[in-house]
């Protein structure tokens, strides 16, 4: 198991991935980062915390343990924007989600890297995550029959460069139901309309973010894999300011509907598998 990541083998068809809640940058890469990039602000804090009920569902879990900053693991390797026209960081990116430079400044000029830089970062970082990824579901496949993937994610809920306003709280793509099977995602669609659960939460599907690279790579339902990236508003579990505290008492109000949706998917599957059967 490679040391860039961590993760557990569930008893489910369940994967869920968090490449973005990891804060590790090599201490060479340090040296010529700025204090902005070295507060690794972007992290998507906590998830580890907020997806509690994992074990217990008997889900499979990867997390990444190397900052988006290093390399960010949802983008293609190619760096092909996942958002064509808008604005958004890259694969190696430089600079923070407010805009401010990544790496300090030498001779007068910001650092940028270099195309074998890049190469490196994605042979040592990117690429184990993504294999790992992919003999997971295939796994899955081969003994369930199916496999689901959730792709788990975090943002401040204000983030002028990337959207105005305030984000919705749960933020759910498909891309635009390519994805993962539309049955799934009307599963998901009736727990967020109509559980009390919910009722406190504001959702979406395939607005802003419609899935990353992780979801739009790995979900081909027709070959029985279904991808669901979950974007979450921090406000809902989180101090949004440094020092970026975790908040138990919200974490504990949306920790049941966490576990309401993951179930939901779960009880989805078991449906096609049996049906198959």
């Amino acid at each position: 198991m490679s040391s860039t990541y961590t993760f557990r083998r569930g008893s489910v068809p369940l994967l869920v991935s968090m490449p973005h809640i990891g804060t590790l940058i090599p201490a060479a890469l340090q040296a010529r980062m700025t204090p902005a990039a070295l507060s690794v602000a972007d992290t998507d804090w906590h998830l580890e915390q907020l997806y509690n009920m994992l074990e217990e569902l008997g889900a499979s879990c990867i997390q990444a343990r190397y900052s988006r900053y290093v390399i960010d693991l949802n983008r293609a390797a190619d760096d092909t924007n996942l958002y064509p026209g808008l604005d958004t960081t890259g694969l190696c990116p430089l600079d923070t989600f407010s805009k401010a430079p990544l790496y300090s400044a030498a001779n007068g000029a910001a650092q940028v890297l270099d195309q074998s830089e890049i190469a490196q970062r994605v042979q040592t970082y990117w690429l184990p995550y993504h294999q790992q990824i992919q003999q997971e579901l295939q796994r899955l496949r081969a003994e369930y029959g199916i496999a689901l993937l959730w792709d788990a994610h975090s943002i401040a809920s204000q983030v002028p460069r990337f959207f105005s306003g305030r984000l919705p709280d749960l933020n759910f793509g498909t891309a635009d139901q390519t994805s993962c099977a539309p049955a799934l995602q009307n599963a998901l669609l009736e727990v967020v309309q109509n559980n009390p659960l919910a009722a406190a939460y504001q959702h979406v599907f395939n607005g802003r973010f419609k899935g990353g690279y992780i979801t739009r790579n790995y979900g081909q339902p027709q070959n029985g894999v279904h991808a669901i990236q979950l974007e979450m508003s921090q406000r809902v579990y989180m101090d949004e300011s440094p020092p970026f505290n975790y908040r138990r008492e919200l974490a504990q109000q949306i920790q049941p509907l966490l576990r309401v949706l993951l179930a939901t998917c779960l009880q989805w599957a078991q449906q096609q598998s049996g049906a198959k059967q």
